[in-house]
């Protein structure tokens, strides 16, 4: 929605500008055109009062010069005519047409030498260039009008124009993902628009080949790690059920035993995670206690004997409605960094009602790196081990059930995570 009034507004304004600039065009150049139309009846208004009172002084020498409202007459030079008599703003002026102000009056003032004599003649344009003034306000009243018009336009035209593309950014918005029979190019004419839809019916059925392999690699890796899995926990069960296992050989096997429990666990979280979001609706209700104290009792091994002190607090009031395999893997991860990176000192875990906190006194965390701490692969530091992938995916995990997860750490000060659950 935004994009498309976007469109509209910068289509709107495109008209507008363009409807502004040839109004503006077509109003100055009727406007020189009148005051220069204007300009030429005066200028042949006062030459005709000029040969017409020429022709009266041949007929009579001592005929006045005409005083009117609008035409006003001098004479300097001759026999009869006094100088003095000329206004000092018109004795500077030489022969031809001139445009004067006088105070809150404007002339048009024809200058003629004849016979020694100097006529001046002054033809009031003040009239005329208030009826410019009002000309010109109706022209800028007329260029906004246009204006306003050309953008209304502007947006009733757009609208037309981008109404296929808007039904096809609907449709394509509105597919469900496993609906592949329907083409979009069928319901569009053959034009650009129609281009467009044949495109994506191109695109989708590339998708839907994408997604079919995935399903398909997906599922087969699933079954061969599962059966490989199956055959390694069978095989260390066999061989932890010896009675004359040495306690060295014991503890190997028991490591083999985690780690092929755990390799377990995070496939199946990569593919559950892998998934649309609507295939993951079935869920049940996960008592986070429970899987707060399985994930201590799992990793345990991981304080050997470290010099800290653990303090575990659990409230079994809390129930999400998650799949617990994704609860525990995202609680479990967080469990084991605190666990594997603290060498000394306290690591606290608390469960309420609405949240889970593991505080501990580890290495820490850079705060350069806070920004990428949720980015695949991301290491605390170089020496590191594991694929990287663990923070990333409880975000990923917290982001799908709609938990927040805030992270606070310090370098040399240990760390605090903080799962809220339920809003307070």
């Amino acid at each position: 929605m935004h994009r498309r009034y976007d469109l509209r507004f910068r289509v709107a304004m495109a008209f507008a500008t363009f409807g502004a600039m040839v109004s503006i065009v077509m109003a100055i150049s009727l406007l020189l055109a009148t005051h220069d139309l204007g300009q030429r009846l005066i200028d042949d208004t006062l030459t005709a009062e000029l040969d017409d009172y020429f022709a009266r002084r041949e007929r009579n020498p001592h005929s006045l010069p005409p005083k009117t409202v609008t035409l006003y007459g001098y004479i300097q030079g001759g026999e009869g005519n006094v100088e003095e008599e000329i206004p000092r703003y018109l004795s500077a002026l030489t022969p031809g047409r001139h445009d004067l102000t006088v105070g809150a009056l404007s002339y048009r003032v024809a200058v003629t030498d004849r016979q020694e004599i100097r006529y001046f003649f002054l033809y009031d344009t003040t009239l005329q260039q208030k009826r410019e003034q009002r000309f010109i306000l109706l022209l800028s009243a007329s260029i906004l009008v246009v204006a306003l018009c050309s953008a209304l336009g502007g947006v009733w035209l757009v609208g037309i124009i981008i109404a296929p593309v808007t039904e096809l950014a609907r449709r394509v918005r509105t597919r469900q993902p496993d609906v592949w029979s329907l083409q979009l190019a069928d319901d569009f004419s053959h034009d650009e628009v129609g281009e467009l839809a044949h495109a994506f019916d191109l695109h989708l059925a590339r998708i839907r080949a994408f997604m079919e392999r995935e399903r398909a690699f997906t599922a087969d890796l699933s079954h061969e790690l599962r059966t490989s899995l199956t055959v390694i926990l069978g095989a260390v069960e066999i061989l932890l059920s010896s009675d004359d296992l040495p306690e060295k050989q014991k503890n190997r096997l028991l490591r083999i035993e985690r780690a092929a429990q755990d390799m377990a666990e995070m496939g199946t979280a990569l593919l559950l995670m892998s998934r649309e979001q609507h295939t993951l609706s079935v869920e049940e209700s996960t008592c986070v206690a429970d899987v707060v104290d399985e994930a201590v009792s799992k990793h345990h091994f991981l304080l050997k004997s470290k010099p800290i002190q653990l303090s575990v607090s659990t409230d079994p009031d809390l129930v999400t409605t998650a799949d617990r395999g994704l609860v525990f893997i995202a609680i479990a991860n967080l469990i084991r960094n605190a666990f594997a990176y603290t060498e000394q000192g306290e690591i606290h875990i608390v469960q309420d009602k609405s949240s889970l906190i593991i505080r501990d006194s580890g290495c820490g965390i850079r705060a350069n790196q806070t920004e990428t701490l949720f980015l695949r692969h991301f290491h605390p530091s170089a020496q590191t081990k594991g694929a990287g992938i663990g923070l990333s995916l409880v975000k990923r995990i917290c982001d799908h059930y709609g938990w927040t997860i805030k992270i606070a750490s310090q370098e040399g000060s240990g760390t605090t995570i903080h799962i809220l659950f339920f809003p307070v």
